[in-house]
């Protein structure tokens, strides 16, 4: 199949076929649009999930062609796209899902998530989310390289080594090749300032609030959602509504947020509040507790 260079695909198509898949993609975006705008997120983040969903209901040809023949480059290069939407792209293609949905939602569930690698299994997916406070393959990724996997128990060299490979494995099917490096954390003092308007926000009533699937059997709209931009950083915070944050009655402490760079791919952490040592009833980004201590330390200087 010969397919349009991406001069020629800003051109709007005459004629539209009947591209299924192209359909699933772009009712995905149009939903994530369309709760970001009922969780009163920013206008330009709903504008460019909204105008990527109809870009790609128009295309004439699936645009799953576009990404075998010629790569993420070109796919982040379409109009509307970027690198971004891209990675929801290969992701949805690849998997059929998204996880963007799944925290717009509010039915993240990392023990879940984690449990897609190989060799994870639900008792080391609890243990990892319960220790190291990972919700994402991205932050087991980095977990996984910097010695915090090493030092859990059930996981020897010869089981790292596999959770390394594999998540390579399932990373690079998820986001474009062109996203070599790995996306920058915001400042420790931003994330734990989106932690507290939304721990404020909450309290006070004044958040919008979404319906989760689980652990919600009247189906009420209950857990509050903040998305709110500091600099270049798009945020999104929600409680935890993970089945451990449940059975440890953390689910009002344990604080999810996303966060996402303009073009880049979403990353997410939680903070939490801690219990023991030096840091024991601050807030606590989990896998980062000594850049926290090093910013709770220079506010008393």
């Amino acid at each position: 199949m010969v397919l349009p260079n991406v001069t020629e695909m800003r051109m709007q198509p005459a004629h539209v076929p009947d591209t299924p898949e192209n359909d699933l993609l772009s009712e995905k975006l149009a939903e994530v649009a369309d709760l970001l705008e009922l969780q009163q997120a920013g206008p330009f983040r709903v504008r460019a999930y909204r105008e990527a969903a109809a870009y790609i209901q128009s295309l004439p040809f699936p645009i799953r062609d576009l990404l075998m023949s010629n790569g993420a480059k070109d796919l982040e290069a379409l109009p509307t796209i970027g690198t971004s939407i891209a990675a929801a792209i290969i992701e949805i293609l690849q998997t059929g899902h998204l996880r963007l949905l799944d925290t717009l939602r509010g039915d993240l569930d990392p023990e879940k998530l984690l449990q897609t690698v190989p060799q994870i299994g639900p008792h080391l997916a609890a243990v990892i989310h319960e220790t190291l406070g990972i919700d994402s393959l991205e932050a087991l990724e980095v977990a996984a390289h910097d010695g915090r996997l090493d030092a859990l128990p059930g996981f020897g060299p010869r089981r790292v080594r596999g959770v390394q490979y594999a998540l390579a494995e399932l990373l690079k099917r998820h986001r474009p090749q062109s996203h070599v490096q790995t996306l920058p954390d915001p400042p420790i003092a931003e994330t734990l300032d989106v932690d507290r308007q939304y721990r404020r926000d909450a309290e006070a009533g004044t958040l919008p609030k979404i319906t989760p699937r689980r652990f919600n059997v009247d189906r009420s709209a209950r857990l509050p959602v903040l998305h709110t931009e500091r600099g270049d950083w798009h945020f999104t915070a929600l409680f935890s509504n993970s089945p451990r944050a449940h059975r440890l009655h953390r689910d009002r402490d344990w604080v999810v947020i996303t966060y996402e760079m303009d073009r880049e791919g979403a990353h997410r952490c939680t903070v939490v509040t801690e219990h023991r040592g030096a840091l024991a009833g601050k807030r606590v980004i989990r896998g980062h507790e000594a850049a926290c201590a090093r910013y709770y330390q220079s506010r008393k200087e």
